[in-house]
């Protein structure tokens, strides 16, 4: 039979009976010394005995609290930047453009401060071209995805300097990521302790793929372009979670550029691409509950279902989506309207697309 720890009271129990075991004729009173001493000593095994049913859940990962979870992440996983275990907050980087006097110096380390407080600092020394914004390249001073920002977004001058303006514009900031979460950590853990590496095979590039800052999701294909080719699909649900998770053509050249130092040789043509968004559209009617929080509820429901059981190329069923739109808070009946279709290509990976409600029910044509 499974273990598990024994609660107090028996504990108690079975320690009274061991002593008067022990001890023929001696009775158990209330209160009395015996029974005191009899209790106190059931207590510290009850303790002990909670600690090492504790512990023995911290000895294999799938079971494992955070600190005990980076033990075995630092074991088990090296990542890209040659770290080992949980991929730790990248800083965003990126580039501003600076105005002023023809001429003025701005140099290296100077600290620009964002309207939400956070502060950045130049990375290069520039001269202000006078007649035009001048670029200078700048990173963040505190990890996070809070550290990207968007094109055209203020910053200023934490001091002034002399001939440059105090304010000035963000051209590109990104590629800032959090701390990777227990859930993921784990599951890079279990990935690596189940599949050995083989040199080479389909989940070794998945590995590859996930030790990569950012990375959240991959996929490997072998023979897809041909024999002895094979294709990489992967994406940023963080750091790209304004595109829907996928990532852009420089995401895709990095972590090229990280599988051609770790691939085989042998390998006649590799391949990494994003996938190509597929929109899903459906119809929901008859709801019984139908406001905006229901609606939201189920928009994040069908959103979660597709990030964990859609790979790229693979085909939505309808009941996935009436499982995930039952499942979603507040949800009590609705009517789907929504035709099972197989994906046109591999490379197109299914997301949420619009969601239309009605009151009236229409056939699932």
């Amino acid at each position: 039979m499974p273990w598990s720890t024994p609660t107090l009271k028996d504990v108690r129990t079975m320690t009274r009976g061991e002593v008067t075991g022990s001890l023929s004729g001696a009775a158990m009173v209330a209160n009395s010394v015996l029974r005191v001493m009899s209790d106190t000593m059931a207590a510290l095994a009850h303790l002990t005995l909670r600690y090492i049913d504790w512990l023995a859940n911290q000895m294999l990962p799938d079971t494992a609290e955070t600190e005990w979870l980076d033990r075995h992440g630092a074991i088990w996983l090296k990542n890209s930047d040659g770290t080992v275990g949980r991929k730790g907050a990248t800083y965003a980087e990126g580039t501003v453009n600076f105005t002023g006097i023809q001429g003025a110096t701005l140099d290296k380390g100077v600290q620009i401060v964002a309207g939400n407080q956070l502060t950045y600092e130049t990375t290069q020394q520039i001269f202000i071209d006078g007649t035009v914004p001048t670029p200078c390249a700048v990173r963040a001073l505190i990890p996070g995805v809070g550290s990207n920002m968007v094109p055209n977004d203020p910053l200023a001058l934490s001091v002034a300097i002399p001939g440059v303006d105090s304010q000035a514009t963000v051209v590109v900031m990104e590629g800032g990521t959090e701390q990777e979460s227990d859930d993921d950590l784990r599951t890079r853990i279990m990935l690596r302790i189940q599949n050995p590496p083989m040199g080479g095979c389909a989940t070794d590039y998945v590995e590859w793929t996930l030790a990569y800052p950012g990375v959240t999701r991959a996929w490997a294909y072998p023979l897809e372009m041909g024999i002895g080719t094979v294709t990489v699909r992967f994406m940023m649900d963080d750091l790209r979670s304004a595109e829907n998770g996928f990532p852009d053509s420089d995401d895709v050249g990095n972590v090229a550029a990280w599988l051609d130092v770790k691939r085989p040789v042998a390998v006649k043509d590799f391949f990494c691409e994003a996938p190509v968004p597929y929109p899903i559209d459906f119809t929901v009617s008859m709801l019984k509950i139908d406001n905006p929080a229901t609606r939201a509820a189920i928009s994040d429901s069908v959103t979660a279902m597709l990030k964990i059981r859609v790979r790229p190329g693979d085909t939505v069923y309808r009941s996935w989506i009436d499982e995930a739109i039952s499942a979603a808070l507040g949800e009590d009946h609705h009517e789907l309207t929504f035709k099972t279709t197989p994906m046109a290509a591999s490379g197109y990976l299914p997301v949420l697309g619009t969601i239309t409600y009605t009151t009236t029910f229409s056939d699932n044509a």
